[in-house]
């Protein structure tokens, strides 16, 4: 399959990714860290330090920022702009190289 093609796949996936699952899980924690002092405390300590919250934190940011990339590279092909093939397949790698790093910057911050 062409890179544009995994591309649009991908943009499918992490839009539901974004929708369904990560959203009550996201919002479960603003709730309970905005309800107390003790609610906040309780959130960063047993949810947020653990080591499987932190990779849900990351494949929440790879979601958020595949789909942003992606969503951007399709509105400039809605407005004709990169439609040639050489510079389809050059955007559709940017947003791969482009996510994945700041992906990788996220998963820095997260660890360190």
């Amino acid at each position: 399959m062409p890179a544009s093609a995994w591309v649009s796949g991908f943009h499918r996936i992490s839009g539901f990714l974004l929708f369904l699952p990560f959203t009550a899980w996201l919002l479960y924690l603003l709730d309970a860290s905005l309800a107390s002092e003790q609610g906040f405390r309780h959130v960063r300590e047993s949810y947020l330090a653990s080591p499987i919250a932190k990779l849900a934190i990351l494949v929440f940011a790879w979601a958020f920022l595949h789909h942003f990339c992606a969503g951007i590279r399709f509105l400039l092909l809605d407005l004709n702009k990169g439609i040639d093939l050489p510079q389809e397949r050059y955007s559709s790698y940017a947003v791969f190289a482009v996510s994945l790093l700041l992906t990788a910057v996220v998963g820095f911050c997260l660890w360190s």
